[in-house]
């Protein structure tokens, strides 16, 4: 069996290899509807090295071995399969300069099925759609990187830190940072693997060794405990809180005292800041709201104010749902949806400020690498909808009904108090300062985004 692909990407030959050969390449590429998990991966694509990754296939985790060879830069390498879910597995990467500063990638690859004849009959029509999937995923994703990586090609590239870098914004931030040929490095709360760029601490005991962290150009924290994971005690409920300030302000705090700061400390925050407040319009005027998260994300921001009086640049990232079809809000909807359950939360009038995890990550690389942008800002759609919305068009997008009602009181018994508060807290947030900086979203409008999450766009 054959397929080929072909991307156009405004980049020189030897730029577009060289984003691939990056170790954040891997994540970047995989398709964004499909949780991979990468277990090792050789820093290089020279022959004989490895990319090991697990994926689910159905109830099972399957392992993929792959090793490249035929590394021949900057015009082509190849991978095959050396453990996996196909008989044989053979990719081709060929760079192509096709002139007007652009560049093309011929993908080309040839697989075997099992069984054969009978694996052909029985996969070989859905195994073709998987790849049109995910190779048009991928095409998207390398435009949109190389883009906006272009956008700050006149500035050098950057030393930089992240906190957080494990969770579902973190693993897709880091590898688009590495993917720019910045040197990012990850603070991590366990002992760090060998020749890997990781700094160790331990938040929860207040231990962070200064040295380690000096020279960086920007830090990043994105830690804090998963708000919709677990149902909310009171035990919850405290570590949400702390797992929020105490992390932030040790870090911000360790900054302040630094012989060589950063420029640049961004600390992710909330959209709950607002709290719930109906059908207004909310900027980052707005002033924060009542009751559990505006005070948890009003603390949370506060406690960056040792970076902030030591005259750090500091932006706090004020966060609507982001979409992801691997986890978050939206992995949290998909089976409801998809089994035709996933309609109006109550009345369904609630606003739910969204944005794609591109817009995400891409908005955080703009507020980090432009030098006049401090303070708050909501990292939102322009256009947020209602959820009755949201349910009517997921269910357009999958393909199942949007209209079967779920009411509180069922939200309560599954999930308690912080079900009811993530579901029905109305925010219509506006990105007002993304707007006046010139930010460009690549998503403005909900179904594009959603299709683009989950990898089920329109027929051309």
């Amino acid at each position: 069996m054959k397929f080929e692909h072909t991307t156009e990407v405004e980049a020189k030959v030897e730029d577009a290899f060289a984003w691939h050969e990056r170790t954040g390449s891997f994540r970047r590429l995989m398709p964004a509807w499909e949780v991979a998990e990468e277990v090792r991966a050789d820093p290089t694509l020279e022959d004989g090295a490895e990319r090991v990754f697990r994926f689910p296939m159905g109830p099972f985790k399957m392992s993929w071995v792959a090793r490249h060879m035929g590394y021949n830069p900057p015009q082509a390498f190849e991978d095959i399969m050396v453990k996996g879910p196909f008989k044989t597995w053979h990719h081709k990467h060929a760079f192509v300069e096709s002139g007007n500063g652009m560049c093309r990638i011929e993908d080309k690859v040839e697989y075997t099925l099992p069984m054969g004849g009978l694996g052909n009959l029985v996969a070989g029509r859905s195994i073709t759609n998987r790849l049109t999937r995910m190779f048009r995923g991928r095409e998207l994703r390398l435009m949109r990187d190389i883009k906006r990586h272009n956008d700050f090609s006149h500035l050098p590239r950057k030393r930089i830190l992240v906190a957080g870098s494990s969770g579902l914004i973190g693993r897709q931030l880091v590898a688009f940072l590495d993917t720019g040929h910045h040197d990012v490095w990850r603070l991590v709360r366990r002992t760090p693997k060998p020749d890997s760029n990781e700094i160790e601490w331990r938040p929860s005991k207040g231990k962070i060794n200064p040295t380690e962290i000096e020279n960086f150009d920007i830090v990043i924290h994105l830690g804090g405990a998963g708000i919709g994971d677990k149902r909310w005690s009171k035990k919850r409920m405290e570590l949400i809180r702390t797992s929020r300030t105490e992390t932030t302000n040790l870090l911000a705090s360790t900054l302040a005292n630094l012989t060589s700061k950063p420029d640049v400390f961004l600390v992710s925050s909330a959209v709950g800041f607002y709290g719930h407040q109906g059908d207004k319009e909310l900027t980052e005027d707005s002033p924060a709201g009542e009751g559990y998260l505006p005070e948890v994300c009003k603390a949370w921001e506060e406690a960056s104010k040792p970076a902030e009086d030591a005259g750090i640049r500091t932006v706090h990232a004020r966060t609507g749902l982001v979409l992801d079809a691997t986890g978050g809000a939206l992995g949290k909807m998909l089976l409801p949806a998809k089994l035709g359950a996933g309609g109006p939360i109550g009345r369904g009038r609630q606003w739910y400020p969204w944005i794609s995890m591109e817009d995400q990550v891409y908005a955080i690389h703009h507020l980090v690498m432009s030098d006049t942008c401090e303070g708050a800002f909501n990292l939102t759609a322009p256009n947020p909808v209602q959820q009755k919305t949201f349910a009517r068009v997921l269910g357009r997008v999958l393909r199942r009904p949007g209209f079967i009602p779920t009411p509180p009181l069922a939200i309560w018994v599954l999930f308690g108090k912080m079900g009811v508060a993530l579901t029905t807290d109305s925010n219509k947030v506006l990105p007002q300062r993304l707007k006046e900086i010139g930010y460009k979203f690549e998503h403005d409008e909900l179904e594009p985004a959603l299709r683009d999450s989950l990898g089920l766009w329109k027929k051309k």
